[in-house]
């Protein structure tokens, strides 16, 4: 194969399930959609053999391996620990003869490992995870040796290479998270009968769901105008935030959602809010709703300041006063001059940029791949 030959197909390697919502599974399927649009065959491999979901994307599937939740980073991963699993995805991969096999979490059990460590094609790994722990400490020798199968290192953040820098002794090339700006005004805004706040995400701790609802209970409980909380997304902590919740009829439980339906739920809502309290690489979701045109609310935290820039009223994290304080700023502010700046910010992080990016960097791993360096 010449360097200079156009690439032709690339495999997409996601260590976690389409079946669960999450960032990365999110990233994966719009870069395989972005790649498919571009004329390239893309072979998707991800754990949770009995998913058969349509999933939104033109790209072949590969789902291996029965589905296991690991508890990580404060969250449960939805993964397959089989290492039959990890063999039949590299025979499939081999079989699909891809230029370039791009990993996102390269080091997540397990999927992708057998294909990771025979190197036998030019390898690119995405970074998202930000923050370590004792995982991390522990594999971190191990984790250094298989790094250098991988020609080319990303991380989604300076707090996500941080990590990797700590864990794995790369140096990853930072590149944003990216989405398809213009699927988020697909649909006509839909204005609710009540003032209306939206949460989107997993359903987990470190999420800070708890303190949207405190701040919509406090605020409707002196409030002339009161809010509705609409919270899309499910997890481990919903029982514990229905019962906060305690039944109250201004806070409504949705569940998990498909992407059709959060896409639908950002034009009907007035105020987007994300008020997590850490493990946040990266902001997808504030940029989600700065393209729907809607307001956001984040907390104050790296990977949210990194994704907004001052597009968006931060609060204090796990302060349900001073958000109550922030969605009403939001919720004063939603001009169209204030609101199309927001989108035009969103843009910065497109789909189509990202992969021009990314396509510079599978050309450099092939270079690498072939003079055998790494």
């Amino acid at each position: 194969m010449s360097d200079v030959d156009p690439i032709h197909r690339v495999t997409i390697i996601s260590p976690y399930a389409l079946s669960v919502f999450g960032g990365v599974q999110e990233q994966a399927l719009a870069m395989s959609r972005e790649l498919s649009r571009r004329g390239l065959e893309v072979q998707v491999v991800a754990p949770d053999a009995s998913d058969e979901s349509v999933v939104d994307t033109p790209a072949r599937l590969e789902r291996l391996g029965p589905l296991v939740s690991v508890r990580a980073n404060g969250s449960r991963a939805p993964l397959t620990l089989s290492a039959r699993a990890s063999r039949e995805a590299f025979a499939r991969i081999l079989a699909f003869a891809p230029e370039v096999v791009h990993w996102h979490e390269p080091f997540a059990p397990r999927l992708g490992w057998r294909t990771l460590r025979a190197h036998r094609v030019a390898a690119v790994g995405t970074f998202h995870r930000s923050g370590t722990g004792p995982a991390l400490t522990w594999s971190a020798p191990l984790l250094r040796r298989w790094a250098r199968h991988l020609d080319v290192c990303v991380a989604v953040s300076e707090q996500a290479a941080h990590t990797a820098r700590q864990s794995c002794g790369v140096s990853p090339t930072i590149l944003f998270n990216g989405f398809e700006t213009e699927r988020f005004t697909q649909f006509a805004r839909e204005p609710q009968q009540r003032v209306t706040v939206l949460v989107v995400g997993r359903l987990e701790e470190r999420k800070g769901v708890s303190t949207a609802i405190t701040a919509v209970r406090e605020h409707n409980a002196h409030a002339t105008i009161p809010w509705r909380l609409v919270i899309a997304g499910d997890g481990p902590e919903r029982a514990n935030l229905e019962r906060l919740a305690a039944a109250d009829a201004a806070i409504e439980f949705l569940g998990a959602v498909s992407d059709e339906n959060k896409r639908q739920w950002y034009r009907r809502a007035d105020v987007v809010v994300a008020p997590a309290t850490h493990g946040e690489s990266f902001g997808l979701v504030l940029l989600e709703a700065m393209a729907a045109e809607t307001r956001v609310v984040a907390s104050d935290i790296a990977g949210y300041r990194d994704a907004v820039g001052s597009h968006a009223v931060l609060f204090p994290r796990a302060n349900s006063r001073e958000l109550e304080v922030a969605i009403d700023q939001a919720l004063a502010s939603r001009d169209a001059i204030t609101l199309g700046r927001a989108r035009e910010h969103a843009e910065s992080w497109s789909m189509r940029h990202l992969m021009d990016e990314y396509l510079i960097l599978y050309e450099r791993a092939r270079a690498i791949y072939g003079a055998g360096v790494a």
